[in-house]
């Protein structure tokens, strides 16, 4: 037998022992396709149980503020979601009433009787600020995403963009233009760190907020889809149909 067919029938033979069993091929499938049923279901379940406890909590809550005379009289039917409706409508009373004269004048006076307090007058302060940010609708705060070198030349992190550094900060820093970021920790975006950069050596990215979220959350994992157009764009390029 010559050397150019026992290399043949070697590779024959490499080529069905390295080749799955039918059952093997079924396992493998059967593998894949749970694994996909477990991703395309997990993120809708959880997020739509999550939704659903803390509508429960809500609704049972808000429901605990109605006198008890009432309850017992059954005066009020129990719906479900009706706790959840009459607090909004409390909170749009309250919102209404806060918004005049009268409203704001006892706003006022409350925020002063709070700041007198020690203590509960830093964490309600940092709350106040807090929700503020938030809700404010002229706020931009965590609006961008940003690429900044950190710890070193040539390591680039994502942070986001709080704002401009105003005040005492911007003086001690001679009035130079520099920008408070905050760089989350991965897999836990929650916690992180504030630090202050020249504005210059700051490169602000056109993916959303939430997109880069994603993208630390996932440690990489999960693509911005303006990325993932781009990859498949430069795949198609280069191996044409």
């Amino acid at each position: 037998m010559k050397k150019s067919q026992i290399k043949k029938l070697r590779k024959t033979i490499e080529e069905k022992q390295n080749r799955p069993s039918f059952f093997g091929y079924v396992i493998s499938k059967l593998k894949t396709y749970l694994f996909t049923g477990i991703l395309v279901t997990a993120p809708v379940t959880i997020t739509f149980y999550m939704a659903y406890e803390l509508f429960i909590w809500m609704d049972k809550w808000t429901r605990a503020l109605i006198p008890p005379q009432v309850v017992a009289h059954e005066l009020i039917p129990y719906i479900p979601g009706v706790g959840v409706i009459i607090l909004i409508a409390i909170l749009i009373v309250i919102g209404m009433f806060t918004t005049g004269f009268i409203g704001g004048f006892f706003v006022r006076l409350g925020d002063y009787i709070v700041s007198k307090m020690p203590l509960i007058s830093s964490i309600y302060s940092l709350l106040k600020q807090l929700f503020e940010t938030i809700f404010s609708q002229k706020s931009k705060s965590f609006k961008e995403a940003v690429l900044l070198e950190y710890p070193r030349k040539g390591i680039w992190i994502i942070g986001f963009l709080a704002g401009d550094t105003t005040g005492e900060l911007a003086h001690k820093l001679h009035n130079k233009k520099m920008l408070s970021i905050f760089v989350p920790t991965t897999p836990n975006p929650t916690s992180g760190f504030l630090i202050i950069v020249p504005a210059e050596d700051v490169i602000k990215l056109k993916m959303s907020v939430e997109d880069a979220l994603k993208y630390v959350v996932s440690c990489g994992i999960v693509v911005p889809e303006e990325e993932k157009e781009t990859f498949t764009r430069k795949a198609l390029d280069k191996h044409p149909q």
